[in-house]
Formats: structure tokens, sequence, C-alpha cells
């Protein structure tokens, strides 16, 4: 943790983290001129030393204060400890001015390097993160726009059109229904992936049986798809994997409808597999495949516009693939996709072991 003195500037700022980083890099620094005294050999390698010291602190820490310290410190030692007379300053060295000012220099060019690094990374980490604001925002956009245009189609011919008889209404407004809830469903997807997206939240993982969450998904997908068929299948053994039951099986929901709604499948075999210290969710189909120029950025949450429209007018689930994305590397996991004969593949892995992740 980094407490910041309230004098401390963006220039200087103070941690207990950097201090204790600078006193072991210089403790290590002392140990081996020692050594290297001992030896006979200190003569010439302690300027050195010293150098490497001073940049490693410049490098490692934040701001100029503590490269500055080790610059300061640096000369001292050099002149005081390994420079004969030893234990004793000697002002008169003919190279004291110019080690000093090596090292002050080491320090500045260092830190203001490092600076620059850290400056360029944030620019480039904002903008990834809008990057990621403006294809959320498209493929919600191309996601909602169908399902609002076919309900207010069918509600609007159900008011305009009093004469329609009960089996026509009936359809209209089951169709509506129907796409209101993809319309539920892309809202959960983006709460999920807002969610995963803030550096303040934490998953909160319990050891769950992974053969349960794999049957309740299959199970409210054949409600919805029945003329799918899915197969279940899990290892005899209980299988205990730390995490959020709701948001993994959020995961599996997404991939079999991806499966269903855009690969075509008829045929859907859904997996768990016990992998040293993983467990492996597998989805396989029969359907047409993933598209080549589609695997690379098959999760990334871009539209896919050169992929042509379903023929019931369903939308894009590149919303829906990055949110499985975000759920499972925020549990520390990790998933693909490939191509096989017939259909495709997409599976995910969890750490079977109780880990925080990096978001």
């Amino acid at each position: 943790m980094t407490f910041r003195k309230p004098w401390a500037s963006p220039l200087f700022p103070f941690s207990w983290q950097d201090l204790a980083l600078t006193v072991t890099l210089f403790s290590c620094a002392m140990v081996l001129c020692f050594f290297l005294q001992d030896a006979g050999v200190i003569e010439g390698f302690a300027p050195p030393v010293f150098v490497l010291t001073v940049l490693l602190v410049s490098r490692l820490t934040t701001g100029y204060l503590f490269g500055f310290i080790a610059a300061v410190l640096g000369t001292v030692c050099v002149n005081f400890v390994f420079t004969y007379p030893y234990w004793a300053f000697n002002l008169s060295l003919s190279g004291y001015p110019l080690t000093f000012f090596m090292l002050l220099m080491v320090s500045l060019i260092t830190c203001t390097l490092t600076a620059q690094a850290k400056r360029q990374a944030k620019l480039l980490a904002e903008n990834e993160r809008e990057k990621m604001r403006a294809n959320l925002l498209r493929s919600v956009s191309h996601d909602i726009r169908t399902p609002l245009t076919s309900i207010v189609g069918s509600t609007s011919a159900v008011l305009e059109n009093p004469g329609l008889s009960p089996p026509e209404q009936r359809e209209l407004l089951q169709n509506a229904r129907e796409e209101a809830q993809w319309l539920i469903r892309v809202v959960e997807n983006l709460l999920s992936i807002t969610r995963m997206g803030d550096a303040q939240a934490r998953i909160s993982k319990e050891p769950e049986p992974a053969e349960e969450v794999l049957g309740a998904a299959a199970q409210k997908f054949r409600r919805r798809f029945p003329q799918v068929n899915v197969t279940v299948s899990a290892p005899e053994e209980l299988l205990m994997v730390p995490m959020d039951p709701i948001l993994i099986e959020q995961v599996l929901a997404n991939l079999l409808e991806n499966a269903a709604v855009h690969g075509g499948a008829a045929n859907i075999a859904l997996s768990l597999e016990a992998e040293e210290s993983q467990a492996r969710f597998v989805i396989r189909d029969d359907g047409q495949g993933i598209p080549k120029r589609e695997l690379d950025g098959l999760f990334d949450g871009r539209p896919k516009p050169h992929r042509a429209p379903d023929g019931d007018g369903k939308r894009n689930m590149g919303l829906g693939l990055s949110v499985c994305r975000a759920i499972v590397l925020a549990h520390g996991g990790t998933i693909r996709a490939r191509n096989r004969s017939p259909g495709a593949e997409l599976s995910f892995s969890l750490p079977i072991t109780c880990k925080e992740a990096s978001l």
C-alpha cells in the first residue's frame, strides 16, 4: 500500500514500498562490494555497482525522490566506504565530482524515461478502454435495433388491426414477447460486462459443483430451443470449482445460444472435463462452424459486419461472447474457440484452486 505525504508532489512521491525497495537494493550493493573488497578486487568495481543500483532504484520506484537519494547515497558509499582511505571522506579525489555527476545524471535520465514509459502505458490503456467502449456501444446498438423494430411492428399490427383473428394476434404477441426476452438478455450481458470492467468489482467465488451449473444451463437452454438436441456429460467424481455460479451459467447460456442461433447446430454436446488443476467446460456442435476471419476476434465484442443476417433476423452475438471472455478472465480462466469437422468447439477453463484474478 502506498502512503503519500501531504507535502509530496507528483515528481517526488513517497511510499514505504519504494523505501523498502531502495533499502533492499542498496543492501545488496553493499554486500556485493564488501565481498569484492575482501577478495581484493574492489578498486574500480564500486562505481559500476552503484551506477547499476541507482539505475534500478530510479527505474523501479515512482518519481524522482528515491532516484535522487540513491545518487547521493551511491556517491557517499563510493567515496567514504569503498575508496582509499576507507571509512573517511576524501573530497580531493579527482574523480569524486564526476562520480556524483554521473550517478545523478543516471538517476535523472532513468526517472524521466520511466515516467514517460508509464505515461505512454497509461495512454495506451485509456485508448484501449475507449476502443472497448466504442465496440460495446456498436455491439449494443446492433443487438437492440432488430428486436425493438420487431416489437414495435408486432404491437402496432395488433393495435391497428382489430379484425385480426385470435391466432394471428397470439402469434404477433408471442413474437413481441420473444424479442423482449432477447432484449432482457442483452441488458443482462451489458450489466455483466460493465461489472467486469469495474476496477472495484470483485468476483465472489465459492466452491460449487460444476456439473450442477452445467445441468442448469442445459435445462434452461432446452426450454428456449426445444428443437436442438443437447447432451450433457461430466466426470463421475464430483468436481468442486471456485466460481460465481450465476455468471458461469450465463457464459454457458451465451455459448449454447451462439451455437444454436449463429452456428445453426442441430446437436450440441456439453461436457465437463478435469485437466490437472483446471476444470474445462466444452461446447461442441455440428453446425456450420466459425468463419476463419472471425476466429481471432471472436470474443472481442465487435460486431461482424461481413456476416450475412440470420434468417430469423436475430442479432449479432458479439456482446454475448465478449461477456463470456470478461467473466472467464475475471475467474482467472481462459477461453478459446476452434473449428472441427463438422461444427465448432468453444471451451473455457477455470482453475480448481481458488485464487484472485486480475481484471
